[in-house]
């Protein structure tokens, strides 16, 4: 049985930082692509980080670059995001996602065969 599980979201002064958690079991590790994902209300859920499979290679989305930094330690099944200088516009639900892309910056290019549950970021002003 796969299972993601987040952990680590919470509330946050602006630029503060937080780190979350995703612990994965039942799949193999370095087979899959894995994704942050985060989806405010009322809009979309939108990929945020990514590290791709074949190791070496990360993604950012423009709004985040250079604040918010994704890991995975192979050896714990685990990815990370690091999320500093925290900003209101960062409150989001954000969901930890394993699956396939050729385009890991385009969310529709997403194939995601597991999501965590998702973890609440707030951000206060």
């Amino acid at each position: 049985q796969v299972q993601l599980a987040e952990s680590g979201g919470g509330l946050v002064q602006a630029g503060g930082s937080l780190r979350i958690s995703c612990a994965v079991s039942g799949l193999t590790f370095s087979n899959v692509d894995m994704g942050w994902f985060r989806q405010a209300p009322g809009k979309e859920r939108d990929i945020v980080a990514a590290t791709s499979r074949l190791g070496g290679l990360t993604y950012y989305a423009d709004s985040v670059k250079g604040r918010f930094t994704i890991a995975a330690d192979n050896t714990k099944n685990t990815v990370f995001l690091q999320m500093n200088s925290l900003r209101p516009e960062d409150t989001a639900v954000y969901y930890c996602a394993a699956g396939r892309t050729d385009v890991y910056g385009m969310t529709s290019r997403w194939q995601v065969g597991y999501w965590g549950q998702g973890t609440q970021v707030t951000v206060s002003a």
